[in-house]
């Protein structure tokens, strides 16, 4: 076979995932290992860059195909033209080369992202927001973040853009991020479980169940669904004031609900936005493989395919 192939790797908290994809972005080879053990709260970034380089080789010998080029993404802050992971807290890492080390290892151009950003450019390309030039992609799990296409081009301000969790909606709260009033504190996914944890005296296993506890007449969980909705709409209208998307793909865990979060946020947002654009909500559609299929798409470009 002669089909030109590049490989994508999105490096998580606990996993790597990667894959082979055509000039198309359709996938060829996929595999899925887990991060290099931590020690000291700290992730060998010299490991993870062995370990992708050995699933390259498997995924290559597999398919017969060698790739063009490779993009990797991972959390945090990153600088992408730098090719540096300037801090990514779920790996420990801190001004990290991952690009040159990559490319020493791989041998063919690497394009390096944030995993948000990389997503959002997949949804765009690929998925939810098609046909849009002005996009925001937020997805909602542990962490909420933003990533922001104006006018047809990522927004990524050095690695610093998107941290819609950590505008301040006023409640008041303190945030992991040492300041206070922070939307992740009461609409990520962790931040609904543990609030309703602290209200209800139950540990919850998850937002899913909060949710699910609302339906069924749980009066504290319908609160902090509540208080999740408003908060929802509270970021979601500092983005339609600051940079007007005409869409807003929302996606990550806590979406996976659907409809039962989409459309209050959608009422309470159309009900507070005076003169702003309303921006069309919509479901995302590629879920928890948008981060490795954003790196391939970074990939293509950076092999001029």
């Amino acid at each position: 076979m002669n089909v030109p192939v590049v490989a994508a790797f999105d490096v998580g908290g606990s996993s790597i995932k990667a894959a082979l994809l055509d000039a198309a972005g359709s996938r060829i080879a996929a595999l899925r290992r887990a991060v290099p053990a931590a020690a000291q709260g700290v992730v060998s970034a010299v490991a993870v860059a062995d370990e992708i380089a050995d699933m390259a080789r498997e995924m290559s010998t597999a398919s017969g195909l060698r790739p063009v080029a490779a993009g990797a993404v991972v959390p945090g802050i990153v600088d992408e033209e730098a090719g540096i992971a300037r801090f990514a807290a779920n790996l420990g890492w801190r001004d990290v080369p991952f690009a040159a080390m990559l490319r020493d290892r791989l041998g063919v151009p690497v394009a390096f992202g944030h995993d948000v950003s990389a997503g959002g450019l997949a949804e765009w390309r690929l998925g939810a927001a098609r046909g849009y030039r002005d996009v925001a992609v937020v997805p909602v799990g542990t962490g909420i973040a933003a990533a922001l296409l104006l006018d047809g081009r990522p927004y990524r301000a050095g690695g610093h853009a998107g941290e819609l969790g950590h505008v301040d909606i006023g409640h008041g709260l303190p945030c992991g991020c040492g300041a206070v009033g922070c939307l992740e504190v009461v609409a990520s996914a962790g931040g609904i479980a543990r609030r309703y944890g602290e209200r209800a005296g139950v540990a919850a296993t998850g937002a899913a169940e909060v949710l699910r506890a609302a339906e069924a007449g749980d009066t504290i969980a319908a609160e902090i669904v509540r208080d999740a909705t408003e908060g929802l709409g509270k970021g979601l209208r500092v983005l339609a004031t600051l940079v007007a998307p005409e869409v807003v793909v929302l996606g990550g865990g806590l979406f996976e609900a659907g409809s039962v979060l989409l459309d209050p946020v959608g009422r309470w947002l159309s009900a507070n936005l005076p003169f702003q654009r309303v921006p069309r909500l919509v479901l995302a559609e590629l879920g928890a493989e948008a981060g490795c299929l954003g790196a391939g798409l970074m990939a293509l470009e950076v092999a001029g395919r």
